[in-house]
């Protein structure tokens, strides 16, 4: 056990120490080398000598600000630092109305300048979502912006301002919220507006349907992006069919017009005919002998085979004209048969209505894009149906079938709106759930699975249970869709070898 140095050892240690790090012999100085050295806090010595100065120098001007001198005197003898701040801000207290605006601004604790600064910054970030209609908020929010970039702010003025702006603040925000939902039921009445004109549109509807199902509150980026996408195919059909119509009109325009040259070809043909059927009939009239009938009748006979040359000819090129008719309106219906299926089989599987392969890819792709933007999380989950094969053997394809369905349906019914729900193919399915860790996302599947085992699947009168495995990956930094699929499917085929029914992590 080391035992502990005397005070005189510790004082010579002290100097020894002063002298070696050059420091000044100061009574600080060697009081903390004392300290350190003796394993004690180093405190630092009341300045009492400093303190009686500065209260000689002090005078009082009326009977209170002397009593608080008397107080700081003897404050100052106690070593009492909370006497000395207590009487000190009471002398100047006592002053006159200058000082005392003084004492206010010390008493007060003073807010720091980055908080201050972090503070005008919300609120220029929170007046462009507010609008610039309401021109006292704007006002009040200037005020507010100058008092705070000020080197010393009045707290008790910054208080008031800042309650002031907040009410300013909540009915405008109110007020937008308001409008929001005005602007909406417009929409939503024109949409439903155009819908009702264009009832013989199909493809039309389509689109109305989908944007009805769009701006239902509350709105969500992803739902309109989807929209969007599929409103983009569905424009790009319907100009393929435009131009078609266009190049159509114009090829009936100039069948017509052709049509019309050849009825007028024929017209003339016709009056010509028939004026030489007249001459010769005037020329019969005057003929006297056989022999001068011969010509009259070979001419006539001409005269009639060419007109019956033009009428066969005439005939053959209204029937093909007839034909290209037949021909271009088949086309245009084709086109129109192809628009009305576009939005619904371009992203979708058409037997359980989740996305498909490219709407998945598509899909995906967005959903990395906001992990990366917004340094969030992305779980993907890939599911595979148990024992598939055995359905479809022992019940039919169009049970398994309907098994599918039956499956995105109740997947459906658990999923958040901010999930994707995409068949991967054949009795596999892949689920995003953005903003949501590995563990949550185990979670979510296993909740999906009791859900299964409460909704039976019927087959006629029996109850089919259905169950499927999983696998759940964490979309990790730098990782691509495929990657992270790729790892979940792989939890997957464990689950599966496992027993099946489970839910694994990958």
């Amino acid at each position: 056990m080391i035992e502990p140095k005397n005070p005189s050892e510790i004082a010579r240690e002290a100097l020894t120490r002063l002298a070696a790090n050059r420091l000044p012999p100061t009574p600080a100085n060697y009081q903390a080398c004392y300290n350190e050295i003796a394993g004690l806090p180093n405190v630092v010595p009341f300045p009492e000598l400093p303190l009686h100065q500065l209260a000689a120098l002090l005078v009082g001007k009326n009977a209170v600000q002397h009593a608080e001198l008397a107080k700081f005197d003897a404050a100052i003898a106690r070593h009492s630092w909370l006497g000395v701040q207590e009487s000190l801000l009471a002398f100047i207290g006592a002053s006159s109305p200058p000082a005392a605006m003084v004492n206010a601004s010390l008493s007060e604790p003073a807010l720091p300048l980055e908080f201050l600064s972090k503070l005008a910054r919300l609120i220029e970030s929170v007046l462009p979502a507010l609008g610039d209609e309401n021109g006292r908020m704007l006002e009040m929010a200037g005020d507010l912006l100058l008092l705070l970039r000020q080197p010393s702010v009045d707290i008790t003025m910054l208080q008031d301002r800042l309650a002031n702006f907040s009410r300013q603040v909540l009915f405008a925000a109110e007020e937008q919220v308001e409008i929001k939902v005005s602007l909406l039921n417009l929409l939503h009445l024109i949409i439903e507006n155009i819908g009702e004109l264009s009832l013989d549109d199909s493809w039309l509807k389509g689109q109305i349907d989908g944007l009805l199902a769009a701006v239902v509150p509350p709105l969500s980026l992803r739902h309109l992006d989807e929209i969007e996408r599929r409103l983009r195919d569905v424009m790009v059909k319907q100009s393929e069919a435009k131009n078609r119509s266009v190049e159509a009109q114009e090829e009936l325009r100039l069948m017509l017009a052709a049509f019309i040259e050849h009825l007028a070809i024929m017209s003339q043909s016709s009056t010509t005919f028939q004026g030489k059927i007249e001459e010769s009939a005037r020329e019969i009239e005057q003929i006297k002998r056989v022999e001068d009938l011969a010509p009259l009748l070979k001419n006539v006979l001409a005269a009639t085979q060419a007109m019956a040359r033009e009428t066969s000819g005439a005939h053959a090129q209204l029937e093909n004209l007839r034909s290209r008719v037949s021909a271009t309106e088949a086309e245009l219906v084709q086109l129109h048969l192809e628009l009305d299926s576009a939005s619904a089989l371009a992203r979708h599987d058409p037997l359980t209505d989740t996305l498909n392969r490219k709407g998945l890819d598509e899909a995906l792709a967005r959903e990395i894009a906001g992990v990366r933007r917004k340094d969030s999380l992305l779980s993907v989950c890939l599911l595979d149906i148990d024992n598939f094969k055995l359905l479809n053997d022992r019940l039919g394809h169009d049970v398994g079938d309907n098994a599918l369905i039956h499956l995105a349906d109740v997947a459906r019914g658990c999923m958040r709106p901010s999930d994707t729900l995409a068949r991967y193919g054949g009795e596999e399915f892949v689920i995003l759930m953005p903003d949501t860790a590995l563990e949550q996302g185990v979670e979510a599947m296993v909740r999906l699975q009791r859900e299964l085992t409460k909704a039976f699947f019927l087959s006629g009168k029996e109850k089919v249970l259905i169950t499927f495995s999983a696998g759940v990956a964490q979309l990790a930094a730098d990782e691509s869709g495929a990657d992270a699929i790729k790892r979940a499917d792989q939890a997957m085929y464990l689950a599966k070898r496992a027993g099946k029914n489970r839910v694994f992590s990958g």
